[in-house]
């Protein structure tokens, strides 16, 4: 994950340390972030500084960062990575655009007949090939939670998609995975999604809807839910669980199961 040489790494550390008290407001504040271990959660923390050592955060008016607010987001992203290895995952970029809210993006489109159709298009984010991640904070500071919603996971999976070029669904999957496996399980459970808003466009699915608009969006609406809804996603469509258990080498779900164990109070909250 990084390029640091292990001196360099801990020189970033120890210039940028986290108090634990900032920790702890930033981990309050993100409720999916419950029941990682010890181990994770250090991981996680120094994580998030060499993530903002190696990102720049382009916050335009309307956006103000101060260091809870950048480790609110880096958490967000790093979570994914917790147990991928010390690969560069999150290669080809190095900047991250903050609007304060949904933002107009110009779009293009090609119908079948070869007519392009052009205009602007409201998005909360987007990512760019070898370009800037692009974020509405107020989506940022609406994610985090077990909810089904995670606007900084959704738009870092795309960059995880775009490592095999273009965002396709498929990213790049470790030795012991296996494409046909991936394929199957995602091309069935998008086929199903697709066939149910074909029957009812306002059907109210399990996942978002957004994620039946091609396998690029099944795979970034699909990691969201992974993390901040493992018990939906597994119950609508438990071989894409599986699959994405396989490549983020974690189990949200039990960790959601076992809060719920523990907590009756938390049961009742999600």
């Amino acid at each position: 994950m990084w390029s640091l040489s292990g001196w360099r790494r801990q020189r970033t550390l120890a210039k940028h340390p986290v108090s634990e008290e900032t920790w702890q407001r930033v981990r309050h504040q993100l409720s999916f972030l419950d029941g990682i271990s010890a181990t994770e959660d250090q991981w996680l923390r120094e994580a998030c500084v060499l993530f903002l050592h190696d990102k720049h955060l382009s916050a335009l008016p309307g956006v103000e960062l101060h260091q809870e607010q950048r480790l609110l987001l880096a958490a967000q992203a790093q979570l994914p990575l917790m147990h991928l290895g010390d690969l560069n995952w999150y290669q080809g970029f190095h900047e991250i655009v903050l609007y304060p809210d949904d933002f107009l993006s110009p779009q293009r489109y090609r119908d079948a007949s070869g007519i392009e159709h052009e205009w602007d298009g409201e998005h909360s984010g987007e990512a760019w090939p070898q370009g800037p991640i692009i974020l509405a904070w107020d989506g940022v500071l609406a994610s985090g939670g077990w909810d089904g919603y995670n606007l900084v996971i959704h738009e870092l999976a795309h960059k995880l998609d775009m490592l095999n070029g273009d965002a396709n669904g498929l990213p790049p999957l470790h030795a012991d995975m296996r494409v046909k496996d991936w394929a199957d399980a995602m091309q069935q459970a998008f086929d199903d999604l697709n066939r149910q808003l074909d029957q009812d466009p306002d059907a109210e699915t399990v996942i978002d809807p957004y994620a039946a608009e091609n396998p690029a969006e099944f795979f970034a609406v699909t990691s969201e839910y992974f993390f901040s809804a493992p018990d939906l996603l597994h119950q609508a469509y438990p071989r894409v669980y599986e699959q994405l258990k396989a490549f983020y080498r974690q189990d949200p779900l039990a960790r959601l199961r076992q809060l719920q164990a523990e907590d009756p109070v938390y049961q009742a909250s999600y």
